[in-house]
C-alpha cells in the first residue's frame, strides 16, 4: 500500500495493492516459517538420534517438545495477516490520498507496537526495547517501499 499510494492516488489500486501484499506477505512468511522450523526440527532429531547412539539416552519427552512446522507457519501467516489488514481496513474508508497514507503509517505504527509488547510479554524480554525495535524495523519497510516505489515510478513516468 505505501509503494502504490505513493505513485498513484486510485484508493482501488491502493487496497488490491494492499490486498494483494497481505496475501504475499503472509504466504512468504508462513513458507519461510515452515522452512526454517523444518531445519530446526531436523537438527533436533540427528542430535536426539546422535545422543541415543552415545548411549546416553535421555528420552524424557523431547520428542513431544520438537517444533511442529504447521503450527508454526500458520501461527506466522496469522499474525502477518493480522498486522496487515489493519492498516488495509483503515486505507479503505479514506478518500484524500495523503490523509490515507499518514493514517495507514498511523494504524501501522500502533499495531507494530502491540505486536512488540505482546512478542516481549510472551519472551519475557524488556517490553521498551522490543516494541522499539519492531517499531523502527517496520518504518524502515514502510520507507524504503514509499521511497523506492515512489523514485522508480515518478522517474521513469510508468504508468502504474
Amino acid at each position: 500500500m505505501m509503494g502504490v499510494g505513493s505513485v498513484k492516488e486510485d484508493i482501488k489500486a491502493v487496497i488490491v495493492a494492499g490486498f494483494a501484499g497481505l496475501v504475499a506477505g503472509a504466504c512468504s512468511m508462513a513458507i519461510g516459517e515452515f522452512v526454517s522450523v523444518c531445519t530446526q526440527r531436523d537438527v533436533e532429531i540427528a542430535q536426539m538420534k546422535r545422543e541415543k547412539l552415545k548411549g546416553s539416552s535421555k528420552s524424557d519427552g523431547n520428542d513431544e517438545k520438537l517444533p511442529n512446522p504447521s503450527q508454526a507457519a500458520a501461527a506466522s501467516a496469522l499474525a502477518f495477516a493480522i498486522g496487515a489488514v489493519l492498516p488495509l481496513l483503515a486505507a479503505a474508508f479514506i478518500r484524500q490520498p495523503m490523509v490515507r497514507m499518514a493514517v495507514v503509517v498511523a494504524v501501522a505504527s500502533v499495531a507494530l507496537v502491540v505486536f512488540g509488547v505482546v512478542g516481549a510479554l510472551l519472551g519475557r524480554t524488556p517490553v521498551v526495547k522490543s516494541s522499539a525495535r519492531v517499531l523502527v524495523g517496520g518504518w524502515m519497510a514502510m520507507g524504503t517501499t514509499f521511497g523506492l516505489t515512489k523514485l522508480i515510478g515518478s522517474n521513469h513516468g510508468m504508468q502504474i
